[in-house]
């Protein structure tokens, strides 16, 4: 079981966004991989630290975290520890405005044009009842990989990159536009510090040092989903340049409606027909749920249009683990379409007890007659 991620930074769980990030900087700092050659133990504190300030920095995680600890974070998609070490790299970019340089004061040439891979998006079609229970689901997605062959670098075997010439492997250039002075990133290498000759790249990717795969992936779908929803998977993207991080797969799910069941946040709708005797007498019935039939007694003069909520047989709470919504079960007259002789009798008898107007037995049948001659 990891350990408390407050406990990781070393700050109380009221900490402010900014306490927070003081912490991450100081423990990261502290722990660096390249502070601390060879230290295995340092990297996985670093990596610990990080996975921490990427759940307590982002508000939605740290509320489930706070609410259900790791096994919460899981169960709702959201990974909480990184893949490798490019991950680490790509949060530094995206929070701290830069690459390791940037985050500990000073550059670093050569590193700063590599560009973390995009994210992808796949649609997932489910069922109702799927969303409702929670299913696992195979996927395969398309994405580009780094090539085998030149493990992402884009050279053939025994080939090594020349330091750019236009910045002089700084990856940076300097522009003049008046008594101005900027440093933008170069346009030569793309801010890498190297460029290498057409006759060294790698021949199964091009140069490019991607290449297309289509990977197979279970995608875990929590109880309660519902269409909208995006399940995060961590490192599942497209590759970036080559020391850069992946980017991120979003599953997002789309739920098909069901002929039966309707639904509002955990909610279950549901129209059950009854007999006319069942509703004026009472009786035990027969109600379908999400969860299977159940039995439910219904009160002698029952009005249609009545309903009864059936606590605990709705669709779990994705945020209140072990808890779940209600079913909420309209009831109405079941009006048979076609009835035998006895029964057309007996509803008859039945109007006139109750002063109820009817048309006279026949009476459709004469008027046709009529109107046709």
């Amino acid at each position: 079981m990891p350990r408390d991620y407050y406990e990781v930074l070393g700050v109380a769980r009221d900490a402010s966004e900014q306490e927070i990030k003081k912490a991450y900087k100081k423990t990261a700092r502290k722990y660096h991989p390249d502070l601390n050659q060879g230290d295995a133990g340092a990297e996985e504190k670093f990596k610990e630290a990080s996975s921490a300030y990427d759940v307590l920095s982002t508000p939605e995680k740290r509320r489930i975290y706070d609410q259900h600890g790791h096994e919460g974070l899981n169960s709702r998609g959201f990974e909480s520890n990184f893949h490798d070490m490019s991950d680490i790299m790509s949060m530094f970019g995206d929070m701290f405005g830069g690459g390791f340089g940037d985050f500990f004061g000073g550059g670093r040439g050569g590193g700063r044009g590599r560009r973390r891979g995009s994210d992808l998006e796949y649609r997932l079609k489910i069922s109702f009842i799927e969303a409702a229970h929670g299913v696992t689901k195979a996927i395969k997605v398309p994405r580009g990989v780094h090539c085998d062959t030149c493990s992402g670098n884009g050279l053939k075997p025994g080939a090594k990159p020349q330091t750019c010439g236009t910045c002089r492997g700084q990856g940076e250039v300097l522009q003049a536009q008046g008594f101005l002075r900027i440093r933008t990133v170069c346009p030569a290498c793309r801010g890498r510090g190297v460029s290498t000759r057409p006759e060294d790249h790698c021949g199964d990717c091009s140069g490019t040092g991607k290449v297309r795969r289509t990977e197979e992936l279970k995608v875990k779908i929590p109880g309660g989903s519902y269409s909208g929803l995006q399940i995060r998977h961590t490192g599942r993207g497209e590759a970036g340049d080559a020391g850069a991080s992946t980017g991120d797969l979003y599953v997002t799910l789309q739920v098909t409606a069901h002929e039966m069941f309707k639904r509002e946040g955990a909610d279950v709708y549901v129209t059950v027909p009854v007999p006319y005797p069942t509703m004026c007498l009472g009786g035990e019935i027969t109600v379908p749920s999400v969860h299977g039939e159940e039995s439910l007694d219904l009160r002698p003069g029952t009005p249609s249009g009545d309903v009864v909520i059936m606590r605990g047989l709705g669709v779990p709470e994705l945020r209140r683990r072990g808890k779940k919504g209600d079913q909420h079960v309209r009831l109405v007259v079941d009006v048979p379409t076609r009835m035998g002789e006895e029964e057309d009798e007996l509803i008859r008898r039945l109007a006139e007890l109750q002063e109820a107007s009817v048309p006279r037995k026949g009476f459709w049948k004469e008027l046709l007659g009529k109107l046709n001659t």
